[in-house]
C-alpha cells in the first residue's frame, strides 16, 4: 500500500489523477499545509469499516499473521480442594 498526498489545488486542477493515486492506497488531500481529507478506493474504505463480530471473523482478517501478539502467560496456583 502506498500513502500519498496532494495539495487541494492539484487534487481540483486533476481529479483523475487522485482517483488513480488512491488505488494504490490512502491519498491525503492537503490545505493550509495540513491533511484535510483523505481519498480512498471503495475497497479500502469497505476495509476499513467492516465490522468483526466475533474471534472467527477477526482471525479471518487478511494478513493477521502479521499482528504482533504475544500474549502473558498465565500463573495459576492451583491447590487440591479440602473436601473435610
Amino acid at each position: 500500500m502506498v500513502i500519498s498526498t496532494i495539495s487541494n489545488r492539484d487534487f481540483e486542477r486533476n481529479v483523475a489523477a487522485a482517483k488513480r493515486a488512491a488505488k494504490d492506497g490512502p491519498l491525503f488531500i492537503i490545505e493550509g499545509g495540513e491533511p484535510a481529507y483523505v481519498l480512498l478506493s471503495i475497497e479500502q474504505y469497505q476495509l476499513l469499516t467492516k465490522r468483526r463480530h466475533n474471534i472467527v471473523d477477526a482471525l479471518a482478517m487478511p494478513r493477521v499473521a502479521e499482528i504482533g501478539f504475544e500474549p502473558p502467560r498465565l500463573a495459576i496456583g492451583l491447590h487440591p480442594a479440602d473436601f473435610a
